[in-house]
């Protein structure tokens, strides 16, 4: 982490947790119950590997994990009233224009039956088909850095079409089946209700297709979605001759259609590829939306892998005349999202929830996404301080 010495980082971490603390006091009745969640931020933050309950419950000098419990099942508070306190958060600490709202979604694997929402089904994060939960999340991105702003728990229909064992996770009544893409609409609308500023929206292809493209241009923000190499794609409206799938079109190209660019930085370097970009309509918004003007593109973004020149396919719509810089960059973002699910399981421990109910796991995760946006408030700020040595200069000029 860039920026200051280390006596103004460690005042500007304490100082932010003494912030966030106070930004959450309000959603308690009982200060026990507000001081329990103030320890619970503190273990989460602090050097322990494993976040689990007894592990918090030592951290807080507690004599067993009762009080993590009661926090986390029995004690009266809104956990959507914490995520709604986080995204402010990360608004206020990371907001930028062209932000944007990364979607995706990340697996906890668990023993048994009965936590909420476990089932057999495929987790990227295991890679393979086990028995876990599945959470859908959504991260605000941006040039101040990045954090997770909303989250849904996935039921399968083996679940919500079995009313007692909703009924023994405590799962709201008014809580249906819904798809992965559902819930990520319902992220989606949630953030542009909130005004949240963002100009894109990006994730793969189990949401690049359907209701989330149409939801998007009604809202005027622009996306690069992933699509399957199967997905069909045609042009009209004075554009190129295109038809076909998304894969017949990428063979068809010649090479003088690729561009090396960068998708942003990774952890080994620049994250290089090469990339064809074909514009496949120019349409009106108030197509979408009476109260919108302008032209818009509809177009079909490949991504070409320098090593086995293996193919990515991303439906993209965008204001006319975009270059294909932009949406590379947009695209580019989707990797902070694994980034934060990385860093959120292995230093927080956004996985190492032990309890079985609905509210539990909407707590739990909801205090993880608390005090990840912190951390990343930190280092924005953190970034803005002087060195050390221009921290002496200035000292020694007054």
């Amino acid at each position: 982490m860039a920026g200051g010495s280390v006596e103004a980082t460690l005042e500007l971490w304490a100082s932010s947790l003494r912030d966030i603390k106070g930004r959450i006091r309000p959603l308690f009745q009982r200060a026990r119950m507000a001081a329990s969640a103030a320890l619970f931020l503190d273990a989460l933050l602090g050097p322990e590997r494993r976040k689990t309950g007894w592990m918090r419950a030592e951290a807080a000098g507690d004599p067993g994990p009762w009080r993590q419990q009661a926090l986390l099942g029995r004690a009266r508070w809104d956990a959507d009233a914490l995520r709604d306190v986080v995204r402010d958060y990360v608004v206020e600490t990371l907001a930028e224009p062209a932000g944007v709202l990364v979607v995706d979604e990340t697996g906890f694997l668990k023993q048994g039956r009965s936590s909420c929402g476990v089932a057999r089904q495929y987790t990227g994060s295991a890679g393979k088909i086990t028995n876990c939960q599945i959470g859908v999340f959504a991260a605000y991105v941006s040039g101040q850095g990045h954090a997770f702003v909303d989250r849904a728990l996935y039921l399968p229909k083996a679940w919500t079409d079995d009313p007692d064992r909703m009924a023994a996770a405590h799962v709201p009544p008014t809580a249906k089946f819904a798809t992965k893409p559902q819930l990520a609409a319902a992220m989606i609308q949630r953030a542009i209700a909130a005004d949240v500023p963002f100009a894109w929206v990006a994730a793969d292809s189990i949401y690049g297709v359907g209701e989330i493209e149409m939801m998007l241009r009604r809202a005027g923000k622009g996306y690069v979605l992933g699509v399957s190499a199967s997905h069909p794609f045609n042009s009209w409206l004075g554009k190129p001759d295109r038809a076909g799938t998304a894969e017949e079109i990428a063979a068809d190209l010649d090479d003088t259609a690729w561009q090396r660019l960068s998708a942003g930085m990774g952890r080994k370097g620049e994250r290089l590829y090469e990339w064809a970009y074909l514009e496949l309509a120019d349409l009106a918004a108030d197509e979408y939306d009476p109260d919108r003007s302008g032209l818009w593109t509809r177009g079909l973004l490949i991504r070409r892998s320098l090593n086995d020149e293996a193919l990515a396919f991303f439906s993209t719509w965008c204001p006319a005349g975009t270059g294909i810089a932009t949406l590379v960059g947009v695209e580019g973002r989707r990797w902070a999202i694994e980034d934060a699910f990385e860093t959120a399981k292995t230093e927080l421990g956004l996985d190492h929830n032990e309890t079985r109910s609905w509210h539990g796991w909407h707590r739990h995760v909801s205090l993880v996404m608390l005090a990840f946006a912190m951390m990343a408030a930190v280092r924005q700020h953190a970034n803005q301080l002087p060195p050390p040595k221009t921290e002496r200069r200035l000292a020694t000029a007054l």
